[in-house]
């Protein structure tokens, strides 16, 4: 696997750019850790209801803001990233704009061969001046626009330099083989464009809590989390009003469903978690409901 910064081209954004870095993981962390009491009460029983009413695969990571585990359920199993994967492919961005290798401000021109399914802001953009990197992370991250995931993807090398750059913060099996919408497919036992449930919650904790962003950087990444516009009936309904929450969700072939989210509960650091469930044929409002149950439970597990 090639370092993130190998030289390739980007022939939308410039001439490729070759810089190297190490790939061990940087010393990331400061601030508040979430209290070492914490005690898993009602997720356990909470998961294994989900499980057994929707007849799907489930698996949940909960980690504090250093990345440590509080509870962990099928954490290291494999299940299909869907759009999950859009997170990490803006904090690859954000990574090269750090780094000066891309300008957010830079337009992109849209067209109509890249307009693919779901893409509520870039299908209305074809033509004209196009927009911007950042414009384009925000509408992948706050309504999930695939045309713009796939732009930013070919920013950041395609697929594979995505994966490159998860390797480079940390995260050892997270890859993604295929770009919107062929990456949704996730069938049972294809390894191609998937995650853990711990790897996903850690690194989303890097990212937010560590330095691998710069100051700036990170805090826009926090805003387009926190600004999430399609995740109402999922994390955010199961924790109590006043809680801030900031996530990405995905869906997929398989009743794949999954969200992974930043919870800031009132009078209590932060923690991270990760839901993932696949291979049901629960309906979309079952799988959401499901979600906001064992949301539910943490946020009761939070309290106690």
């Amino acid at each position: 696997m090639r370092s993130f910064f190998r030289s390739f081209p980007l022939s939308r954004f410039g001439k490729g750019l070759a810089v190297f870095i190490g790939c061990t993981t940087p010393a990331l962390w400061s601030g508040a850790v979430y209290a070492d009491s914490f005690q898993a009460r009602a997720l356990p029983g909470e998961v294994a209801a989900v499980e057994e009413s929707l007849q799907a695969r489930v698996g949940v990571s909960v980690v504090d803001a250093k990345g440590s585990k509080l509870w962990q359920h099928n954490a290291d199993q494999r299940f299909p990233f869907n759009s999950t994967f859009k997170a990490f492919a803006c904090a690859a961005l954000l990574y090269k704009a750090d780094h000066k290798l891309v300008d957010l401000r830079s337009a992109v021109k849209i067209e109509d061969a890249d307009i693919v399914p779901h893409s509520p802001i870039t299908k209305n953009r074809v033509g004209g001046l196009g927009i911007t990197l950042d414009g384009l992370c925000n509408a992948a991250m706050t309504v999930s626009d695939n045309t713009a995931a796939n732009i930013i993807l070919d920013a950041v090398g395609g697929p594979e330099g995505f994966t490159a750059f998860m390797r480079d913060i940390g995260a050892q099996k997270s890859r993604l083989d295929r770009t919107e919408p062929e990456l949704n497919e996730a069938r049972p036992g294809d390894e191609r464009d998937t995650t853990t449930p711990l790897e996903s919650s850690s690194t989303l904790a890097r990212l937010v809590f560590g330095n691998v962003l710069e100051p700036a950087t990170t805090a826009k990444m926090t805003a387009w989390l926190v600004g999430n516009q399609v995740a109402g009936d999922l994390v955010r309904a199961g924790v109590p009003k006043g809680w801030k929450v900031g996530d990405r969700t995905g869906a997929g072939g398989y009743g794949s469903r999954s969200i992974i989210a930043v919870v800031w509960p009132q009078d209590h650091v932060p923690v991270v978690i990760a839901i993932y469930l696949t291979e049901t044929k629960a309906s979309f409002k079952q799988r959401n409901k499901a979600i906001a149950q064992i949301a539910e439970a943490l946020a009761k597990d939070l309290r106690n």
